[in-house]
């Protein structure tokens, strides 16, 4: 079992930075991949970034060149660096963590159904 944390959610100004942790614990999770999903107020739960055991990242187009997802050497935190914040970007943001096939491509890790743990949720507000 994996456990997932999410902290760092708050209110922040439009144009400003957050920064988002999602402490791991749990089962050995060496291989695991990491994703971040939001979901907007009246909207779906929708796919931001995810980041690969071996490194590779991925994003949506609405936050490429403004959110960097990483994981510490250790693996036990991942964080989700968001800057040039928009209103757009106001939404409740959780963590997850799974394991996926080594020949599994970008769209698999944009799937919210592929992950298998998920952290409670923390909330973004961007003010105008």
């Amino acid at each position: 079992q994996v456990q997932l944390v999410d902290s760092g959610g708050g209110l922040v100004q439009a144009g400003g930075s957050r920064r988002l942790s999602c402490a791991i614990s749990g089962r050995t999770f060496n291989g695991i991949a990491v994703g971040w999903f939001r979901r907007a107020p009246g909207k779906e739960r929708e796919f931001v970034a995810a980041r690969k055991w071996d490194g590779t990242t991925f994003y949506d187009d609405s936050v490429k060149g403004r959110f960097i997802i990483s994981r510490d050497n250790a693996g036990n935190t991942a964080s989700l660096q968001m800057n040039n914040l928009g209103s757009e970007d106001t939404a409740l943001y959780y963590c997850a963590a799974g394991f996926f096939e080594p020949i599994a491509s970008r769209p698999a890790y944009e799937r919210a159904s592929h992950y298998d743990y998920w952290g409670q949720g923390t909330q973004v507000t961007v003010s105008s």
